[in-house]
């Protein structure tokens, strides 16, 4: 089929909606957040407000701001999100690279006998080295006017130039046990469990940072569900391996080694409580609730 759509004006937009029943009450409102907001981009939030998606007939009693709320919510819960991977994301390459560096050496990162695959181990070493050398950062020009040999820096300071999808490939294909245990053990997890988590966690990162829909979004790449610690086992909804609802839990559970006494789940809980969202869209149950 030829594609043959022509664009349509703010107002055209609206006169759709209205078409297809959605109630709009406040025409300039609406036109504002249109003049800002891609008609294509709202669509992920009215689309389960539609009775008939093939045609895209809404519910009826379906109101602009009601799709707005949920646009809105889904903002503040990027935000939220990324707030705790900040936190984690850091905690966890900090703990890399002091056991790499107290295990292994300063440099140990250049050695291709501590991965795994060996060919994994080419592949993220040039992805650093290229990392390294887009850095503006002090401490990496500082390293290079002072010191020839090695041409990298030390394991500590590179660790806080790698993007997390980079991170994560490390500490996946990193091979001796003892060092991967002591990573992990920091935050009472089995390594592999930790391994699934920050292979997860770049894809809902990289989903928060492209301001992409995440309140009922379906990952492509999902955490393991731990056997242990027994709490996460039992809060987490093995139904909903998908949904975001296990990511949060496991957010909220690391964050209380990185951070303790903070009030992150709170937060969620309030955020969620004040746009009254339907949760079982992110995968809570009310046992899970």
């Amino acid at each position: 089929m030829l594609f043959n759509k022509s664009p349509k004006t703010i107002d055209e937009q609206i006169e759709l909606l209205i078409s297809r029943g959605m109630i709009i009450t406040d025409h300039p409102k609406v036109h504002d957040v249109l003049t800002h907001v891609n008609y294509y981009r709202l669509g992920a939030y009215w689309l389960p407000f539609e009775q008939d998606h093939e045609n895209h007939i809404f519910r009826s009693g379906t109101y602009f701001d009601d799709v707005l709320n949920l646009y809105i919510f889904d903002r503040k819960l990027r935000l939220l999100v990324l707030d705790a991977i900040e936190r984690i994301e850091v905690s966890c390459r900090t703990q890399w690279a002091y056991f790499m560096a107290h295990n292994h050496g300063s440099h140990s990162y250049l050695d291709s006998t501590l991965a795994r695959k060996e060919s994994y181990w080419v592949s993220n070493l040039q992805s650093l080295e290229n990392e390294v050398k887009r850095s503006k950062e002090v401490f990496i020009e500082h390293y290079k006017n002072k010191y020839t040999q090695p041409d990298l820096p030390p394991i500590w300071a590179v660790s806080e130039v790698m993007s997390l999808g980079l991170f994560s490939r490390w500490f996946t294909n990193l091979k001796p046990m003892a060092t991967r245990k002591k990573i992990a053990n920091q935050y009472n997890l089995d390594h592999e469990i930790l391994a699934s988590f920050l292979r997860h966690l770049t894809e809902v990162r990289n989903i928060c940072a492209h301001h992409s829909r995440l309140w009922n979004r379906k990952f492509t790449v999902t955490l393991t569900i731990p056997k242990n610690p027994t709490y996460l086992a039992e809060k987490m909804n093995q139904n909903e391996k998908r949904r975001l609802y296990n990511t949060l839990v496991m957010l909220n559970y690391l964050l209380n080694f990185v951070s303790p006494n903070n009030s992150w789940y709170k937060q969620l809980i309030e955020l969620i409580q004040e746009h009254q969202i339907n949760h079982n869209l992110m995968g809570f149950t009310e046992k899970h609730s």
